[in-house]
C-alpha cells in the first residue's frame, strides 16, 4: 500500500511538472508571436517607404530586433536615429505599450551637420501619428550625455555609428548606455565588420568586433552573444570609398555601380550585451 502511495505520488508530481513545462512553453511561444506580429506590423506599415522597405533584405529589422531581445512593452532608447529608418518600425511597434527614446544630437542654432539633423529628424516625427508618442533626448559625441534617465531602459541600441564616434566616442556611449539601463537590461550593436587581419586604414568605416567586445565589457557589461543575422560574405571590406561605396550611398556614382549593387550592403556584426543584474550606478561610479 504504502509503495502504490508513493508511485501515485510520483505520478502526480510528473504531471504537474510537465503542465508546468507546458503552460511555460506555450506563454514564450505566445509571447514570440505578440512581439513578431507587432514587429512585422511595424515593418509593413504604410508610413514606410518602398525605398526603406527595400533595404529590409539587409538590415532584418524583425530578426535583429529578435535577437536583442525587443518586445513591445519595453523601454528602448535608439542612439542617433538619423533619417529614422529603425525608428519607423520601432515607435509603432511601442506605441502605447512601451516607450521610444531617440537620443540625438542637439539643435544648437547653428548651420552645421548635428543641429540640421536633429531638424530633420524633428521635421520626420511630426509628419505622422505613429512617432507621436517618440521622446527626443540630447547626446553629444565623445561626451557624456543622459540617453534616458538612469536605469530606465529595457534596451539601447545602436545601428551603424560606432565607426563615426571613434574609439573614446564608443568608450563613453557604452558608459552613457550602461547608466541609462536597468540591471539586466540589453545593450544591441550592429554595425560595419572589420575582417580580421585587415587594416582599418584599407576597409574605411569598418570596425573589429574584438575591440568592440573588449570595449563594452570595459564599461562594465557582460558580452551576451553575437548573431550572423546581418552578415554579408560577399563584402571584403576593402572598397575605393570605404563602407560607402556599397549601396545604399554608392559613393563611387556610376562607376562599377552594378558590381557594389551585386554585393550589397556592408557585412555587419550583430553584438549583444547584458548590465549585470547586480549592477548599480554606485558601482559603475567606482570603475570610472
Amino acid at each position: 500500500m504504502t509503495q502504490l502511495k508513493s508511485l501515485k505520488s510520483l505520478l502526480i508530481t510528473a504531471t504537474l511538472g510537465l503542465s508546468t513545462l507546458a503552460s511555460t512553453n506555450l506563454y514564450a511561444h505566445v509571447d514570440h508571436d505578440h512581439t513578431s506580429k507587432a514587429l512585422k506590423e511595424a515593418v509593413s506599415g504604410e508610413h514606410r517607404s518602398a525605398k526603406n522597405k527595400a533595404r529590409d533584405q539587409y538590415r532584418h529589422p524583425v530578426e535583429t530586433l529578435g535577437f536583442f531581445g525587443f518586445k513591445p512593452e519595453m523601454t528602448v532608447v535608439e542612439i542617433t536615429p538619423g533619417g529614422g529608418w529603425y525608428t519607423e518600425i520601432l515607435a509603432p511597434a511601442l506605441k502605447g505599450k512601451g516607450k521610444l527614446y531617440g537620443a540625438h544630437y542637439p539643435d544648437t542654432g547653428e548651420d552645421n551637420y548635428y543641429s540640421n539633423s536633429r531638424k530633420k529628424l524633428e521635421k520626420k516625427l511630426a509628419s505622422s501619428v505613429v512617432f507621436s508618442e517618440v521622446v527626443l533626448t540630447d547626446f553629444v559625441p565623445r561626451k557624456q550625455s543622459e540617453l534616458a534617465p538612469q536605469d530606465s531602459a529595457d534596451l539601447v541600441l545602436t545601428f551603424r555609428n560606432l565607426h563615426n564616434w571613434k574609439d573614446a566616442g564608443v568608450e563613453q556611449v557604452f558608459k552613457d548606455a550602461f547608466i541609462a539601463l536597468k540591471p539586466g537590461g540589453v545593450l544591441g550593436v550592429v554595425e560595419h565588420r572589420l575582417p580580421a587581419g585587415v587594416s582599418p586604414k584599407k576597409a574605411v568605416g569598418y570596425v573589429s568586433e574584438a575591440n568592440t567586445i573588449k570595449q563594452a565589457k570595459a564599461a562594465g557589461f557582460r558580452f551576451a552573444g553575437a548573431s550572423e543575422i546581418n552578415a554579408n560574405s560577399k563584402d571584403m571590406a576593402q572598397h575605393p570609398k570605404g563602407v560607402w561605396t556599397l549601396p545604399p550611398v554608392l559613393s563611387l556614382g556610376e562607376t562599377d555601380k552594378e558590381k557594389y549593387l551585386a554585393i550589397g550592403e556592408s557585412d555587419r556584426m550583430t553584438l549583444k550585451f547584458v548590465k549585470p543584474e547586480n549592477a548599480s550606478f554606485s558601482d559603475f561610479k567606482k570603475t570610472k
